[in-house]
C-alpha cells in the first residue's frame, strides 16, 4: 500500500472542542477530589481555581498560536518554529512521554474503581494487581483500534461520549447538593488542614492540574481542523471554562457529602476506592451509585481514546520535525493516520503501566511532563509576534506580554509542586531521549536533523532552566514531594516559591530573546500564504461558475 504524509482536514467546532472537553472530562472527575480532599481538606476548592487560572494563561496563549499555526502535534512543531531543533526535540520527546502516558492513566482508573466489585484487580498497598494491569493494558488496545480507522471515527465515537460524560458528574453536582450537602464540613480540622503548601501540593500530585490538561488536544488536532483560525481557539476556550467550573462545583460537594462518622480521623483517613460512586450510596442514591460506575468506565475510556489520538500526532510532529525516522511521519492514505506513530505510542503506554501500577503515581508524572512542555507555549508565542510580525492572525491575545510570563511563572510553580521524586526520573528520562537524538544526528545525518550552533544557543536556556527545577526540587523545602523522598529544606517555604518564581520569570525573557527566524517558520508562513491564494483563486472560480 503506498503511503503518504498528509492527514485530513475533517474536523468540525464541536468535533474540536468535544476533543478537549473528552480529554479535560476523564478519570479527574472521579478520583481526584478525594486525593485533593486528603491532602488539603476544604481548601481543595482553592486548588481547583489556582490550576484553572494557570491554565486558563495557557490556554488563552495557545489559543492564538492554534489560529496562527495549526499543526498536528503542534506541542511539538511551535518549538522548531521559534527556536530550532534542539529545543524541539527536548519539548516533543517530553511531550511524547507525557501523551504516552495518559491513555495508561484512564485505563487504571477504570481498573481502580473496578476494585470494588472485583477484588482480584487489587494489588498490595493500594496498587493494583497483574490481572488489573493487563485489564488495563487491553482496554489501551481498544483506543488502539478505535483511532486506526481515522480521525473522522475517532470523532463519531469521541463527540457523543462526551456529551454523554458531560452528562453525568454534572447530575453528580445536583444530587450532592440536594441529597447530602453538610456546610459543617468546611470546618472540620479547619478550612486549611495541610496549610497553604499543602494547598498547592494537591494542585500537582492529586490530578487536580492534570484533569485540566487536555485543553490542548484542539490544538494538536488543529492540522486535521476545516476552520482552524476559528475553530481552534473557540474549542480551547470553551472547553476550560467548561472543565474549571465543573470540577470546582465536584469538590465542593464531595466535601459536603463525606459522612460525619468518617472525618472522625481527618481528611487524610479518606479511602474510598470509587469515591462518588460509595458517597452516593450513604446518601440513599444507590441508584445513582450504579450509574457512576457505569461512567466510571465510560469517562476514562472517553479520555484515554482522545489521548490515543493526539499521541502520535506528536510523534509524527517530531518526524516531520525529523527527530525521529521518517516511518513516523507516514499517513494511511485511507484512514489519514500516522499508523506506526499510533503503534509506537501504544507500546509506550503499555510500558507505563509496570513502574507506576496506581493512578495517582502515574498522574503526577504525566502531570509535570505535560505542564513543561505547555509552558513553552507562551515563550514561542513571544518570539512570533517578532519573527513573524506581519502574519496574520485570526486571534491575537491582548495582554500578551503580561499573561505569557504570568503564565510561565504559573506553570513552573506547578512542576516544582510535583516534587523532587517525580522530577528526577521524569528529567532522567528526558536527558536519556536527548542523548538518543545527539547520537542518532552524528550516526545517522540523513534520517535525523543535526541541530547546528544557532539551535543549541538558541535552547540554552531550556536546558538550564530544567536543571535549575531539578536542583529546586532537591533544595528547596521538604513539604512538596513524598515523605519518603523530597526536597532537604536548604531553602525552606515559602522563600522556595519566590526563588522559583523570580528565576522562572528571568528564563521565560532569557528564552524570549533566544528565539529567532528559523529556516522552518519561513517555509511554513510561505506554505500557509500559497495556500490562503490558493483558497482565494478557488473561492472567486466557485463564484464565477455560479454567477454564470
Amino acid at each position: 500500500m503506498t503511503l503518504q504524509t498528509h492527514l485530513k482536514k475533517e474536523l468540525s467546532l464541536l468535533d474540536l472542542t468535544m476533543a478537549s472537553l473528552g480529554a479535560i472530562i476523564g478519570s479527574g472527575w472521579l478520583l481526584a477530589s478525594q486525593s485533593a480532599a486528603e491532602g488539603a481538606g476544604p481548601s481543595a476548592v482553592l486548588s481547583w481555581l489556582i490550576a484553572g487560572i494557570v491554565v486558563m494563561l495557557l490556554g488563552l496563549v495557545y489559543a492564538e498560536l492554534g489560529s496562527f499555526l495549526p499543526e498536528a502535534g503542534a506541542i511539538a512543531r511551535y518549538p522548531q518554529y521559534s527556536h530550532g531543533p534542539l529545543a524541539s526535540f527536548i519539548i516533543g520527546w517530553a511531550a511524547f512521554v507525557a501523551y504516552s502516558a495518559l491513555p495508561a492513566v484512564e485505563s487504571e482508573a477504570v481498573v481502580t474503581y473496578a476494585q470494588s466489585y472485583i477484588p482480584a484487580f487489587k494489588g498490595a498497598h493500594g496498587t493494583i494487581s497483574l490481572l488489573g494491569l493487563m485489564t488495563a493494558a487491553g482496554l489501551m488496545i481498544v483506543f488502539y483500534t478505535i483511532n486506526y480507522f481515522g480521525v473522522r471515527t475517532f470523532a463519531r465515537v469521541n463527540t457523543p461520549l462526551t456529551l454523554l460524560k458531560f452528562f453525568m458528574p454534572s447530575l453528580t453536582i445536583v444530587l450532592f447538593f440536594i441529597f447530602g450537602f453538610h456546610a459543617r464540613n468546611f470546618h472540620v480540622d479547619g478550612f486549611m488542614p495541610g496549610g497553604s503548601a499543602g494547598m498547592m501540593k494537591v494542585v500537582s500530585t492529586a490530578g487536580v492540574v492534570f484533569s485540566y490538561l487536555g485543553f490542548r488536544q484542539a490544538v494538536d488536532l488543529s492540522g486535521e481542523a476545516k476552520n482552524p483560525g476559528r475553530d481552534v481557539p473557540l474549542a480551547v476556550i470553551l472547553s476550560l471554562i467548561i472543565g474549571i467550573a465543573l470540577y470546582t462545583l465536584l469538590q465542593v460537594v464531595f466535601i459536603g457529602a463525606v459522612p460525619s462518622s468518617v472525618l472522625a480521623h481527618g481528611w487524610q483517613s479518606l479511602s474510598y476506592s470509587a469515591p462518588f460512586a460509595q458517597l452516593a450510596v450513604t446518601l440513599n442514591l444507590a441508584w445513582f451509585g450504579v450509574l457512576i460506575f457505569a461512567d466510571a468506565i465510560i469517562s476514562p475510556l472517553g479520555t484515554g481514546n482522545v489521548y490515543m489520538a493526539t499521541t502520535p500526532r506528536v510523534l509524527y510532529a517530531l518526524a516531520q520535525n525529523r527527530h525521529v525516522p521518517k516511518i513516523f511521519r507516514k499517513v494511511d492514505p485511507l484512514t489519514g493516520v500516522p499508523v506506526s506513530a499510533l503503534t509506537a505510542g501504544l507500546i509506550v503506554g503499555i510500558i507505563f503501566l509496570a513502574p507506576f501500577p496506581a493512578w495517582q503515581a502515574l498522574v503526577a508524572v504525566a502531570s509535570s511532563a505535560a505542564v513543561l512542555t505547555y509552558i513553552t507555549g507562551p515563550v514561542s508565542a513571544a518570539v512570533f509576534r517578532r519573527t513573524a510580525i506581519h502574519h496574520a492572525r485570526p486571534v491575537r491575545l491582548g495582554g500578551l506580554g503580561l499573561i505569557a510570563p504570568l503564565a510561565f511563572i504559573g506553570g513552573s510553580l506547578i512542576i516544582y509542586w510535583t516534587g523532587w521524586n517525580t522530577n528526577a526520573p521524569l528529567l532522567g528520562i528526558i536527558l536519556a531521549g536527548l542523548i538518543l537524538y545527539l547520537l542518532a544526528g552524528f550516526t545517522a545525518p540523513q534520517e535525523i536533523a543535526r541541530p547546528d550552533k544557532q539551535s543549541v544557543k538558541s535552547a540554552a536556556w531550556l536546558i538550564v532552566f530544567l536543571l535549575f527545577m531539578l536542583v529546586m526540587s532537591y533544595i528547596g523545602s521538604g513539604i512538596f514531594g513524598s515523605p519518603a523522598n523530597h526536597g532537604k529544606g536548604i531553602i525552606p517555604y515559602p522563600w522556595d516559591l519566590v526563588v522559583v518564581a523570580l528565576f522562572s520569570l528571568a528564563f521565560y525573557y532569557w528564552g524570549v530573546q533566544s528565539g529567532y527566524r528559523t529556516r522552518d517558520l519561513t517555509e511554513r508562513l510561505e506554505e500557509s500564504l500559497t495556500a490562503g491564494k490558493e483558497d482565494h483563486a478557488s473561492s472567486v472560480a466557485d463564484l464565477h461558475h455560479h454567477r454564470h
